[in-house]
């Protein structure tokens, strides 16, 4: 077994162990590799071990990999500056980091505009984290979500979340306000949240997406 293979072994092993004692199914929860700063070498024996989506932090980086492996889906995950978008929209299969307004309305724009339907998350900060991470604060969210639910381009997934670490009540704070908005909506919403050192506390909350950086891939 080669040293990845390992390594995903024991990050698949968690996974399975905290469903189990959530009580929940194993395939309820995607785990998304995190391959910012990987080698592409390494990503395409992810790929060969059944992995086909991949979390990039960096739009140049990420776009990048996507044209050196078209086989595989790479979805954004970190800050966006509206200089970027275009390509985040063009190379990118989804956008997990939408968190303000005026992002989600140059998405909207440029998505019709490129004839491309992209499913996006909203990145939520409900505990003012934004100053280091980035993330919709609570007071804009309605007004993002509106955006995002009136443009068919863009489809809302769900959202993503970045809690202050060893904050285990954040996890349950988001499932909250999922389940509120997807009452008010009408729709499923999914939750991305919970990475190496956490995924366990964010399975038992609820989430549906854990991002996995080192524990899979091993130090950058």
């Amino acid at each position: 077994m080669s040293p990845l293979a390992d390594r995903i072994a024991q990050v698949e092993t968690r996974i399975q162990r905290a469903c189990e004692a959530a009580g929940r199914d194993r395939s309820a929860v995607e785990l998304l590799p995190v391959s910012k700063r990987q080698p592409l070498e390494l990503i395409r024996e992810a790929w060969n071990l059944g992995y086909r989506r991949f979390g990039e932090n960096y739009v140049q980086e990420g776009a990048a990999k996507a044209e050196a492996f078209p086989e595989a889906s790479f979805l954004l995950l970190g800050p966006l500056q509206r200089n970027k978008t275009r390509p985040a929209l063009s190379r990118f299969q989804e956008i997990l980091s939408v968190d303000r307004p005026a992002l989600a309305q140059r998405l909207a724009a440029q998505a019709v505009e490129l004839g491309l339907v992209r499913p996006l998350w909203i990145q939520v900060d409900l505990w003012d984290e934004a100053t280091k991470e980035g993330g919709c604060p609570a007071a804009e969210l309605a007004e993002v979500i509106g955006l995002l639910t009136a443009c068919p381009a863009l489809p809302l997934r769900g959202f993503m979340a970045l809690p202050p670490p060893g904050f285990p009540e954040a996890f349950r704070q988001m499932a909250a306000l999922r389940e509120a908005w997807q009452d008010r909506l009408g729709q499923p919403l999914r939750l991305s949240m919970g990475m190496s050192d956490d995924l366990e506390a964010a399975i038992a909350a609820g989430s549906d997406q854990v991002r996995v950086g080192t524990a899979f891939f091993g130090a950058r």
